[in-house]
């Protein structure tokens, strides 16, 4: 296991603290109660989603496919820090391991790729079902389908796997406080014992393509389908492919919204705290909120999710 190691002495920390949200005792426990709850409806939101699309024949569509396996990246995508968060909220240490921080570095960036990457796929199949109807069952078939949902996970999870590897190699000095609720890479490398321009550079290249790449593609699907709508003569006809990607841009703009207020933002004097809040929206909030979006808008999921709940 890598250590720290401090100029002023020759003892090793093998491990970091997670400031996250300090305050008194009885605030620390209301936050376990309010995230404890938000933690458990987000397992039930996507997992209904997930049974819904399991169990019910009408949705074995690749529409719905993907929406489930979105559904099951979300479940992990929260649980990649909120447990930690709820067991630092009672921990009067805070303290979080090397590799286990570190695996949550990398669990925490993977998933968070993957999703842009599902979300980037999701809008192609609203694109296909909206400007090329006819063509849309021999396109999207359950083989594209398939390979698209793989590729969504295989890129998501090799992305940061080096750079990763790479600092959690390197040597860290002084200070091991993280004010953070979550290991960022951020604070991590300014931690470190002497500073790396090279590592620090490829990270901040790769960081935002998978952002990036995918949010050029979703809104260049958008432009075509956009296109296309305007089109249809009826007002019937333009509500209608309206509502087929509705609940998907909603979700979309609920991620990048975010994520753009994130690192887009200048920075300020309340920088680390806005940082936690913001973070906190898309990586807890959003994979609450889209089970709602998506069941609130489609009428098809409604129908299943209640037949799934026997409601």
């Amino acid at each position: 296991m890598k250590s720290f190691s401090s100029p002023s002495n020759s003892s090793t920390i093998t491990g970091f603290i997670l400031l996250g949200f300090p305050g008194p005792r009885e605030e620390q426990i209301l936050l376990f109660v309010l995230f404890s709850t938000v933690y458990l409806l987000t397992l039930m939101g996507n997992g209904s989603i997930i049974c819904a699309v399991h169990w019910d024949q009408r949705l074995h569509t690749p529409m719905y496919l993907l929406l489930a396996n979105f559904s099951f990246l979300e479940i992990w995508y929260v649980t990649s820090t909120v447990p930690n968060m709820l067991a630092n909220f009672l921990s009067d240490t805070k303290a979080i391991s090397f590799s286990g921080c570190f695996l949550q570095f990398y669990f925490f960036f993977s998933l968070g790729s993957a999703e842009c990457f599902f979300l980037a796929v999701m809008a192609f199949d609203r694109y296909l079902a909206i400007c090329r109807p006819l063509h849309y069952p021999t396109i999207m078939t359950r083989r594209l389908c398939t390979k698209l949902v793989v590729s969504c996970w295989v890129l998501g999870f090799l992305w940061f796997l080096v750079p990763i590897i790479i600092i959690s190699q390197m040597s860290f000095c002084g200070s091991r406080t993280i004010d953070h609720f979550l290991c960022d890479p951020g604070p991590l490398l300014a931690l470190t014992c002497k500073r790396a321009p090279l590592i620090e550079f490829v990270f901040s290249t790769l960081s935002p393509l998978p952002l990036v790449i995918p949010f050029l593609f979703i809104m260049g699907s958008y432009v075509l389908v956009l296109k296309a709508v305007l089109k249809v003569p009826s007002a019937a006809g333009k509500r209608k492919a309206f509502s087929t990607c509705g609940s998907h841009l909603a979700v979309v703009s609920l991620f990048y919204g975010s994520v753009l207020v994130m690192y887009g933002s200048p920075t300020s004097e309340h920088e680390a705290g806005m940082q936690k809040i913001v973070t906190l929206f898309y990586s807890v909030l959003t994979p609450l909120l889209n089970p709602v979006i998506y069941s609130l808008r489609n009428k098809d999921m409604k129908k299943a999710l209640q037949k799934f709940l026997g409601t």
